[in-house]
């Protein structure tokens, strides 16, 4: 069903079509549609999910599990003539925290639209949710949305992993992704705030900040950040800078035999390197060893069979 409700015509009208709360679309995090249900158990939970409510904006408080962090004013003002004009297509979901007061499970944008429009109400569905689904709903819709940054997404995987003690395999499954598409994202929140807040705000690509991983030293990798904005490096660019760095950190070390590298063997190594670090940031602790011998350089790697 849909439901549409405008600032003149405060009378809820209904389509033929569905707004979506008849079968919970989490359900496969949260455990729930796992018992069975009477007909008329159904019937009764659809009609108190289906109930529209104009509940006063006051009331209400955001998503405490929100994880966007950055609403775009420019959007919301988009969103909120919309509204203006057609009207609250769907109604927001909520949860009764206590008697009156509220907190939004989904459509924040919809509430923050709707606030800068000065109304006093917007049509609500209650649906009491624990604090586990409540949060899960939240990190999930946005998920479903291209807005998020990559910070933030990182954020929603490493929160829906703690939430449902799921391992990273577990969630891209769940979610129908690739588990390499969680571990980069995941990976990204290694780095420093200050990079964070540089791809946050849109002044480095998310490959941009994967290639400062390997670095590990927080002030490098921050150094490295102003010299990408002030010069407008692009990914590869960076990429060489890094491998220069790398480089130039194991030139420091002390070294029994010591025989100068080309430029392709320090890249070879440098490769190896940051792909032993990939590796390690999933989770697999494995042990490796580099000796340099006169005719070669020699990199053992040993990786367990069994996760420890």
């Amino acid at each position: 069903m849909l439901w549409l409700s405008t600032r003149a015509d405060a009378s809820w009208k209904f389509f033929k079509g569905g707004v979506g709360m008849s079968k919970h679309p989490f359900s496969r995090f949260f455990g729930l549609g796992e018992k069975e249900e009477t007909i008329e158990e159904h019937h009764q939970m659809e009609e108190i999910r289906n109930e529209v409510h104009e509940i006063p904006i006051n009331s209400i408080t955001p998503n405490r599990f929100q994880p966007r962090s950055v609403f775009v004013d420019e959007k919301i003002n988009e969103l909120a003539q919309t509204i203006e004009t057609h009207g609250i297509i769907q109604p927001i979901v909520v949860r009764e925290l206590q008697e009156g007061r509220y907190e939004i499970i989904a459509g924040e944008r919809r509430f923050r639209a709707v606030s800068k429009l000065g109304w006093e109400t917007i049509p609500a569905i209650i649906n009491n949710l624990s604090d586990t689904e409540t949060a899960s709903v939240a990190l999930i819709e946005n998920l479903q949305r291209e807005e998020l940054s990559p910070i933030e997404e990182a954020i929603a995987y490493s929160q829906l992993i703690e939430l449902h003690q799921l391992t990273q395999e577990g969630l891209a499954n769940q979610l129908g992704i690739g588990q390499s598409t969680v571990a980069n994202k995941i990976r990204l929140l290694k780095l420093p705030e200050t990079v964070q807040s540089a791809v946050m705000n849109k002044q480095i690509t998310e490959r941009h900040a994967r290639s400062l991983i390997p670095l590990k030293d927080a002030e490098l990798q921050d150094k490295l950040v102003e010299e990408i904005i002030e010069k407008g490096l692009n990914v590869k660019q960076t990429e060489e800078r890094v491998n220069k760095l790398l480089s130039k950190d194991t030139e420091k070390k002390p070294r029994s035999i010591r025989k100068a590298f080309s430029k392709d063997m320090r890249i070879a190594v440098n490769t190896i390197r940051q792909s032993m670090t990939m590796v390690k940031d999933n989770g697999i602790n494995l042990d490796s060893e580099e000796a340099e011998f006169d005719d070669f350089y020699q990199i053992t790697i040993r990786i367990p069979k069994k996760k420890q």
